[in-house]
């Protein structure tokens, strides 16, 4: 159905949909409003906990092409957009990922992380162009984010994903979306009404948030980015990921302070290698080595060296 002269018709999607329960918000206290809107966060946990199978379904879809050398590609407008790139943003930092293995597109470029851009969600060939830019091809997998789950750029990105053969994933937060029937996979987390009608900046922005913390942190623990629930992968580029590492090589060796140190030294602040070394006695070169051979998974290179000696 063709939209309205005055825009498209949103009076049946649940995140616009006016919760009568806080028709008097602006009446309340600063201490009521804010039991109000706790009160109405506490219930986005549930919400997400309802589509833990269809989380579960697109990571395991994305640990498989990134093992493959594929790559993790979110894309929305507003701010799906933004949370989509504040994610793609934080995986080199904590898990030592390339920055071209998590991908973050926003329709209307870096512009529109601080500035709204006048109709780039409404632009179909934009959302195209993005992905031509990038060079989307069949190894990647794309996620597109949407509150409405019927922003066109991200719809339109998708679509055009899933032509080209990549796992495609629609991410929204209403039932029944245009988003999620244009993608392989969809993940509807239902939040219900927001605080202030129509703001998805709030429930619907944190279920995002919460379900990308899953989708990217699952996946690079499957991908052998954690030992236990150490974030071994840390580079030490600071002073405060330089003791992080340090505290994590400790945790895992138990190895005098400054036996930690000069492993790290040794291996260019990588908190993994340098963990290695000093569990095995391996010089660097085999260190490296026996990290690629398995994948860079410290528990499997672990457990195959204990097998062979």
């Amino acid at each position: 159905m063709p939209d309205e002269p005055h825009g498209p018709d949103l009076s049946a999607l649940t995140t616009e949909s006016i919760d009568d329960r806080h028709a008097d918000l602006d009446t309340l206290s600063t201490r009521e409003l804010a039991v109000a809107m706790n009160a109405a966060d506490a219930a986005v946990t549930d919400a997400v906990e309802a589509q833990l199978d269809a989380i579960v379904a697109v990571v395991e879809g994305v640990t498989e092409r990134l093992r493959r050398g594929g790559r993790l590609v979110y894309a929305g407008a507003g701010t799906a957009g933004r949370l989509g790139v504040l994610d793609a943003s934080e995986c080199p930092p904590t898990f030592d990922t390339d920055p071209s293995l998590v991908v973050g597109l926003i329709a209307g470029g870096e512009v529109a992380l601080t500035t709204a851009v006048e109709g780039a969600e409404d632009d179909r060939e934009l959302a195209i162009r993005d992905l031509d830019r990038i060079g989307l091809t069949d190894a990647d997998t794309l996620v597109g984010l949407s509150a409405s789950g019927r922003t066109p750029y991200t719809v339109e990105a998708v679509a055009e994903a899933r032509r080209r053969g990549a796992l495609a994933v629609g991410f929204a937060c209403n039932q029944g979306s245009p988003l999620a029937a244009a993608g392989h996979l969809a993940i509807e987390v239902v939040v219900g009404p927001e605080l202030v009608a129509g703001s998805t900046r709030l429930k619907s922005g944190t279920a995002q948030k919460l379900v990308l913390n899953m989708i990217s942190t699952m996946a690079m623990v499957r991908l052998g980015k954690t030992y236990g629930n150490l974030m071994v992968d840390v580079r030490a580029t600071n002073d405060k990921l330089r003791a992080r590492a340090h505290r994590i090589v400790t945790t895992i060796t138990g190895a005098p302070p400054q036996d930690v140190e000069r492993a790290l030294d040794e291996h260019g602040g990588r908190a993994k290698p340098a963990a290695l070394a000093l569990l095995t006695g391996l010089a660097p070169a085999q260190v490296d080595a026996a990290l690629t051979q398995h994948h860079g998974d410290l528990r499997a290179t672990l457990t195959a060296l204990t097998k062979e000696s």
